[in-house]
């Protein structure tokens, strides 16, 4: 897959691709059905997604709580997974955020990325002020020779799939409900960093990750499948994993530390990929050591159990 970051600057052969556009955090069951329908309507043309970095809600609202479902990489190794062959990973900046949706349509859709087809949901608004919608991007497309279709909202068991709906599952602690939405378990990915080591002096030594700029799940104790992506212990575990802050050592940023049943070695700078698989119980402040190890104990026995059930 080809990532393209400047609908100025393109290849010939970036050209005339069938796009989905969205901004696709999470990549969820709407997202892919999207997508199914970009690669359907044009079978010949090369498969693309449209999406855009920063989130524009992160360029306008700078300081507003982190939302992200999913990191840029993430993103982008998900849809290449479903067959994406050209990623616009378009610069969200002012320049862009400026155009209307008429210079929207011809400068970037037309003129700078020659898509010869784009699907969009049926909710879709662009442009400055998010002042187009489906009929105006219709409209466009007649007058400039690019074909459009709308995929309606999808719902499944009666709840519209939407990124807000699952940032609502996540929140409430039901990472099923998530998984319902999203198609997949709810995974949070990055780099193993380095912590206080605090884990491995219980007996519980832990992979511990950053969740900056992500949408916190409802913070405490999960049953989690894990996939080590690269290094000597590259492959897929069983574990159990903490959220939140710590309260039992005063923690006060946010972090996921995630022991892997069966393993031994050093994690330090892979990319693990957590999912998230069921809630077991909040974060607490026990009374001493010896209280926080028999939890830990018990909360391992209870996600060994869900897990080998799956």
């Amino acid at each position: 897959m080809r990532i393209i970051r400047d609908y100025q600057y393109t290849r010939p052969e970036d050209r005339g691709a069938s796009a989905a556009i969205g901004n696709f955090d999470g990549v969820h069951l709407g997202h892919r059905a999207v997508i199914d329908l970009a690669r359907n309507s044009a079978p010949h043309a090369p498969l693309g997604v449209m999406t855009f970095e920063p989130h524009p809600r992160e360029y306008f609202a700078p300081e507003a709580p982190p939302f992200r479902l999913m990191s840029a990489e993430a993103r982008a190794a998900r849809l290449e997974k479903l067959g994406v062959e050209r990623l616009y990973q378009l610069n969200f900046n002012t320049a862009l955020a400026s155009l209307t949706p008429e210079q929207f349509a011809g400068r970037v859709i037309r003129d700078g990325l020659g898509l010869v087809n784009v699907v969009v949901g049926a909710d879709f608004c662009f442009g400055k002020g998010r002042a187009g919608d489906v009929e105006d991007l219709k409209r466009f497309g007649a007058d400039m020779g690019f074909g459009v279709t709308v995929a309606e909202l999808l719902e499944t068991g009666g709840v519209q799939v939407s990124s807000t709906a699952i940032r609502d599952a996540l929140s409430d602690g039901r990472p099923r409900d998530a998984k319902a939405l999203l198609g997949h378990w709810h995974r949070i990915e990055g780099e193993v960093i380095g912590g206080e080591q605090r884990g491995r002096q219980l007996g519980y030594p832990t992979a511990n990750m950053s969740i900056d700029g992500l949408h916190p799940p409802r913070f405490g104790v999960y049953a989690v499948l894990v996939d080590v992506r690269d290094g000597p212990h590259r492959g897929s575990y069983h574990g159990a994993a903490s959220i939140g802050v710590r309260p039992m050592f005063h923690g006060e940023v946010p972090n996921i530390e995630t022991f892997l049943f069966d393993f031994t070695g050093d994690l330090y700078g892979a990319t693990l990929s957590v999912g998230l698989v069921d809630y077991l119980r909040p974060e607490l402040k026990f009374d001493g050591l010896d209280a926080l190890i028999a939890q830990m104990d018990a909360d391992c026995a209870q996600a060994r159990a869900i897990l080998a059930a799956l």
